[in-house]
């Protein structure tokens, strides 16, 4: 009994814990994810290039390993960094943080912002260089670009802000953005859906994926249902937000005294049961299931008696709603 307690005891303290920040999540990153990928065959997710760690998690870049060229910036093009295979400002554009101030704004007061910007199943070393110039983009073909980057065969569609990662690593982003999706309930576009359910079909999970969804559950305490096969991504698939671990807190409404008239613009007024839109980023929420929906200043609130009504003014449904 004493050996068998002694053995869980060992075990749990193996684990680390989940990282609160960015900051802290790409020092465990590379302590307990990629410690040994900078000289493997795989190499960053970019070029697989190989790499020389620098610091606590920088890196600095074997151009010569993967052939790799600078396009322009050779300075960025000489060092590894974190990139966010979802980019944060692609997830933050669907918080109501991101409304109100920005990422800067996400990181002080949305603690479901905070998560997904430190969710390590995310996160990947690349070179600098083709980490900047993807930018924002969303994944897609970058069709008629010639190579960019020497023989890296990632390749970045400027004039139509579309990022083509290299073949051997299309399955593995493309399941990292469902998970990314699915745990934080974020809205996908058809067109999206459908050039990564192609990428998930065309290259199916490896050895590495594998061995990195080990290692990022040993640390996040669970793993991406997407590479072990429990969850498959359907064209129209109902993200289940299963982390979506805290929503923001309710608005207190202004004091007033009782013979103040209660004003209709107001968030309190909200809570009536109006439907509300956000007339900056055609956001619309709903009275249940909506973190957010007492969060939209009274300046930008847009009513709406149905969601037919919100979605036929060109409104979109709240990333962060429940199902």
């Amino acid at each position: 009994m004493l050996s068998l307690l002694l053995a869980t005891l060992v075990a749990s303290s193996a684990l680390a814990a989940a990282p609160d920040t960015f900051v802290e999540a790409k020092v465990i990153a590379r302590q307990k994810v990629y410690f040994d990928q900078n000289t493997s065959a795989q190499g960053d997710l970019y070029c697989g290039c190989k790499w020389e760690w620098v610091g606590k998690s920088g890196g600095r870049v074997d151009a010569a390993s993967c052939g790799f060229q600078a396009r322009k910036q050779e300075t960025r093009g000489e060092r590894t960094e974190w990139e966010h295979i979802v980019p944060a400002w692609t997830f933050g554009h669907q918080r109501q943080c991101w409304q109100n101030g920005g990422r800067e704004h996400c990181v002080a007061d949305d603690p479901v912002f905070r998560a997904m910007e430190a969710d390590l199943f995310n996160l990947y070393p690349a070179v600098g260089e083709v980490n900047g110039d993807r930018a924002n983009f969303n994944y897609g073909m970058a069709q008629g670009v010639q190579p960019q980057y020497g023989r890296c065969t990632t390749k970045i569609d400027f004039q139509e802000r579309a990022a083509e990662p290299r073949d051997e690593v299309k399955g593995l982003v493309a399941r990292v953005t469902f998970y990314m999706f699915d745990r934080y309930g974020l809205n996908m576009s058809r067109q999206q859906q459908q050039l990564l359910m192609a990428w998930d079909k065309q290259q199916p999970v490896t050895a590495w994926e594998r061995e990195r969804d080990s290692r990022i559950a040993a640390v996040m305490g669970h793993g991406n249902p997407f590479v072990s096969g429990e969850r498959h991504w359907t064209l129209g698939y109902q993200p289940v937000g299963d982390g979506i671990v805290s929503p923001l807190p309710a608005a207190k409404p202004a004091p007033s005294t009782p013979s103040a008239p209660a004003k209709t613009d107001s968030p309190a007024a909200a809570s009536q049961g109006a439907i509300i839109g956000n007339r900056n980023s055609h956001v619309y929420h709903l009275p249940q299931g909506c973190p957010s929906y007492a969060q939209v200043s009274p300046k930008n609130q847009v009513k709406f008696a149905s969601e037919a009504e919100a979605k036929a003014a060109g409104f979109t449904k709240a990333g962060n709603c429940a199902p």
